[in-house]
């Protein structure tokens, strides 16, 4: 049977538009073998991994578990663990890191706050500080929830750590397995799909200097599908590849054709249209799939340039 990477690959199906949603990552490492439900199907704690998923629901926090690339014999339960929270939203980007060795501790920080950006809650409860190192990539290796996340998700990561990439992680999903290998680099919450190494490397010295790689870019989380496309589209329209320039201010309109408007950081304006469209032919969306279905996609039509006079409108 063809894995869903592969036939999505075949069918050149388009990345734009299809990363996770969230405004904040909350990271927390746990090493050993994941199930499909990772946060319940761990060796964490399945009433902790309950609890802080009904603390996330509807904050825009997304919490993944997060271990060191390699072999996944059994460790037992770590004694100290990393933890990681990043805020995606331009004009307050940050990613900050703490350690703790009780992980329960985590559902006493503001879910809410942290959603809009408030970080102050993980230094209060975990001592979080900024995160001085690298930045980080996390590579979605877990092999139950589609197996082409593992097949080609953990020789990526195992590549990355081999020649020398710092602050490489496996992630237990960021969705759209079907673009496996797919990668996020943080603070600026930029998905990648079909990922290989030398385009990761780029992407984190590009952040390094400032600058996105749009190569495989599956788009921003903090913005919701139809804005991760116009943002994409307006970076290539304008050549303009800063981080942190760019913001979706309006999404108007419902599915199946959105009116977004991108707003630069100097001021100018470009509203975008987004069609939904449906990928075919029929195919897998997973290789867990029972049945075929038409993933939806996301179909720039125009990005057009709004001139002062034309702001109003």
């Amino acid at each position: 049977m063809s894995r869903c990477a592969t036939v999505s690959r075949s069918l050149d199906e388009p990345v734009s538009g299809t990363a996770a949603t969230a405004t904040t990552w909350l990271l927390l490492e746990q090493p050993g073998p994941w199930g499909v439900k990772a946060l319940t199907s761990s060796h964490l704690d399945p009433a902790l991994g309950r609890a802080l998923e009904a603390a996330a629901d509807g904050t825009g926090v997304r919490i993944a578990l997060i271990r060191r690339p390699g072999r996944h014999a059994d460790p037992g339960t770590p004694a100290v663990r990393q933890v990681y929270a990043a805020h995606t939203v331009p004009g307050n980007v940050w990613l900050h890191s703490a350690t703790t060795r009780a992980p329960e501790r985590l559902l006493e920080l503001d879910f809410a706050g942290l959603g809009t950006g408030d970080h102050r809650s993980f230094g209060a409860v975990l001592g979080g500080q900024p995160h001085r190192g690298d930045p980080l990539a996390l590579v979605c290796t877990n092999g139950k929830r589609d197996r082409c996340c593992a097949l080609l998700g953990r020789p990526l990561a195992t590549e990355l750590v081999a020649s020398g990439v710092r602050g490489v992680w496996e992630v237990t999903h960021l969705g759209g397995h079907r673009f496996a290998p797919t990668v996020l680099v943080l603070p600026y919450g930029y998905a990648y799909g079909r990922a290989e190494a030398h385009t990761v490397k780029e992407a984190l010295h590009g952040v390094q200097e400032g600058r996105l790689v749009v190569e495989g870019c599956r788009g921003c989380s903090a913005w919701e599908r139809p804005g991760q496309a116009a943002e994409l589209a307006v970076r290539s329209a304008a050549g303009e590849y800063r981080t942190g320039v760019l913001s979706v201010v309006r999404t108007a309109g419902a599915a199946p054709r959105w009116e977004v408007t991108v707003v630069h950081a100097d001021g100018r304006r470009w509203r975008v249209t987004v069609a939904q469209g449906a990928s075919l032919p029929p195919r897998q969306e997973s290789c867990g799939a029972a049945v075929l279905g038409t993933p939806a996609r996301m179909d720039v039509v125009e990005v057009r340039e709004l001139r002062p006079t034309a702001l109003a409108s």
